[in-house]
């Protein structure tokens, strides 16, 4: 099993792999832990939401990367 997150933009497109890929994580709590320290970062970097993967399944998301929503 892998975790992963997947990238949005603000207007609902996904963030290219090639632009912008986050690491594989071998636990849940790695890869909340990882979004944790890294939200500000892709928040700057165009990444408005983000949706949890195990392996192809959406486990949860989009989750906004907006500190006032």
């Amino acid at each position: 099993m892998t975790w992963s997150w997947r990238f949005v933009q603000g207007d609902g497109t996904p963030v290219p792999e090639d632009e912008l890929a986050a690491p594989g994580f071998p636990t849940r709590s790695d890869a909340e832990t990882w979004i944790g320290e890294q939200w500000r970062s892709l928040r700057s970097n165009g990444v408005d939401s983000v949706l949890l993967l195990e392996d192809d399944h959406e486990v949860y998301g989009p989750m906004r990367l907006d500190p006032t929503a």
